[in-house]
């Protein structure tokens, strides 16, 4: 199957982000998940922070909870504009956060840079934003964490990690909306439920936008992350015989 520009799908690459999707979705429960799930989760208030800071306002703390819940307390200037954007940056910034990696790791094969860059990102957060002891610890931890993974690690490994880290987060994304905005008892607590009191749109119509728009977007990483770009033919260099020649 090729795109317009000629690009062709990697069944190889289809066939690793489809095993590692089905790991992630069949050991979803396990404990040994317990720290992806909660560096999705500081995803989705990273998301929610950034939207902040777009908007000119700002953000006072940042708390994580090992029951994998989360909160962004920040101050914003008046206007719905702004509170819609702030109020659906988490979910859509988790969303986010798995299409880039997704496009980062298979398309531009970008591998220890991955690492790097969550490394500073946690460690961004954390020393700004960590508004408890355990928020900081995890954020600086798991940051340490992946630098040492992306300064020792071989190269097969850290392709390894960042594929089944962006698998996971992609997953997590569409799970996330899943069970806090499909699920009535949940939604009535959720960004939705904020935005139905502002708007007077209701809950469940966020839902499903939040929805859409997050399965579109990773949905569009994938096509693109998984068809790979024609190599074209290479000719080779010319030596000094040739040029004598």
């Amino acid at each position: 199957m090729k795109t317009a520009s000629g690009a062709q799908l990697d069944f190889g690459r289809l066939a690793l982000l489809l095993v590692m999707l089905g790991v992630g979705w069949y050991f979803w429960y396990s404990p040994v998940f317990w720290p992806l799930k909660l560096l999705v989760v500081m995803m989705h208030e990273s998301g929610h922070a950034l939207a902040t800071l777009l908007v000119g306002g700002s953000v006072d703390r940042i708390h994580l909870a090992a029951d994998e819940s989360g909160s962004c307390l920040s101050r914003l200037p008046p206007g719905m504009l702004r509170q819609i954007a702030v109020y659906s940056g988490g979910y859509l910034g988790s969303a986010v956060a798995g299409a880039g990696l997704l496009l980062a790791t298979f398309r531009f094969r970008l591998r220890r840079w991955v690492l790097g860059a969550a490394c500073v990102w946690l460690v961004v957060m954390g020393l700004l934003y960590a508004g408890d002891a355990f928020t900081l610890a995890f954020c600086v931890g798991t940051a340490a964490v992946m630098g040492i993974g992306a300064k020792w690690l071989p190269d097969g490994a850290v392709d390894f990690v960042n594929l089944f880290i962006a698998a996971f987060t992609a997953l997590y994304a569409v799970f996330d909306l899943r069970d806090d905005l499909w699920n009535s008892a949940v939604r009535s607590r959720s960004d939705a439920a904020l935005l139905a009191d502002l708007t007077y749109v209701p809950a469940v119509v966020w839902a499903a936008l939040w929805t859409l728009l997050a399965v579109g977007l990773l949905s569009i990483a994938a096509y693109r992350s998984l068809h790979a770009r024609p190599q074209g033919l290479q000719m080779p260099p010319v030596g000094s015989r040739a040029r004598r020649a």
